[in-house]
Formats: structure tokens, sequence, C-alpha cells
């Protein structure tokens, strides 16, 4: 059988037990875990560029090392020049080992490398545990080559998690090691 993650023995050795501990669970499957972690671009460039598409897919490729999903528009709007079935982003979805090695790079090797960086905003919890993350630039990404990219661009993290709140959520994320803003 192929070793864990680092994160995820982490999670069942020491972080399970200190969750328990913290909010008093009477059962072990109340316990808040990571479900899974989607990334998306979106790319209203691909109307007017057919290889924005292409060089998009090849970076979320190779941060996550999964093949992207191309995400369709589910209707036409004429102010925007979308017609219903254009392609306008992609998407990723992280779970099990995959998941916790992307986690662990976007922790200790990803989210380091942005500039005068003092933390993610502690708010952007939907208020049922799940929180999402804005990312300005793919080069944060040790992976992500300078010379190679045609384009800057900005892709959004969505962590979900079985928590029944943002305080579940949050303190998972925080024994995960994402590092929040200080209050």
């Amino acid at each position: 059988m192929a070793e864990q993650p680092r994160l995820k023995q982490r999670y069942l050795d020491e972080m399970k037990p200190t969750l328990v501990k913290e909010f008093g669970y009477g059962n072990v499957m109340q316990v808040p875990r990571l479900e899974k972690i989607v990334l998306n671009i979106g790319l209203g460039e691909a109307l007017t560029n057919a290889k924005a598409l292409d060089s998009a897919s090849v970076d979320l490729q190779t941060i996550t090392g999964q093949r992207p999903v191309i995400t369709r528009a589910k209707k036409s709007i004429s102010n925007f020049k979308i017609r219903d079935g254009n392609a306008i982003g992609m998407s990723v979805t992280l779970r099990g080992n995959r998941m916790y090695e992307f986690l662990d790079r976007l922790v200790s090797a990803a989210l380091p490398r942005i500039r005068d960086f003092r933390g993610v905003p502690r708010n952007a919890f939907d208020g049922r545990g799940n929180y999402s993350l804005g990312v300005r630039e793919q080069l944060i990404f040790p992976e992500i080559e300078y010379d190679r990219i045609d384009r800057i661009r900005g892709l959004q993290i969505n962590f979900v998690t079985t928590a029944a709140n943002d305080d579940e959520g949050r303190r998972l994320l925080e024994l995960f090691g994402v590092p929040f803003t200080r209050n």
C-alpha cells in the first residue's frame, strides 16, 4: 500500500483528538474533516482568445496533477457577449490523497511566496464551515515556470469541509496550517 500524505497522517493522529477535546464531540464521526478542494479559473478572455483555455488548462494541470474540466455558460448574457454553452472557465476537484498533498504544497510552499503576505482573510467562510480563497496569480506555485506562462491569471480555491459552522471549519483549517490573519 502506498504511503499516506503527511497532512492526512497528522489529521488522523493529532488533529482529530485535538478537535474532539476542543469541541466536545460525543461521536468520532462528528469531527469535521476536509471533504474536497475545488480550484476554479474564470476565463472570460476565452471568447476572443482560443489559446487561453489551453494555457490555463496546462497551468491548472501542473498545479494539481489532475486534468481540469471546462466549465460552460449556463445561459446567454448579451452584455458580456456570452452565448449558452460557451467555454468560460475550468475547474478541478481534488479529493483523497491528492487533496492533502495539494494543501500541503499550498500552505508550506505557495502561500509564503506571496509578496507582503500577512495571512489569508478570516472572514471568507460561508456559514457552513467552507472556506474560499482567491489567489491573484498562478506564479505563487513553485511548479509554474515564469517563462512558460502567457498571462497572469488568478484562481479561486474552495475548501469544502464537513464542519457544522464557521468556527469548527476555521479551527480545522488552522490545524492544517492555513495561515489566517491575526485579529
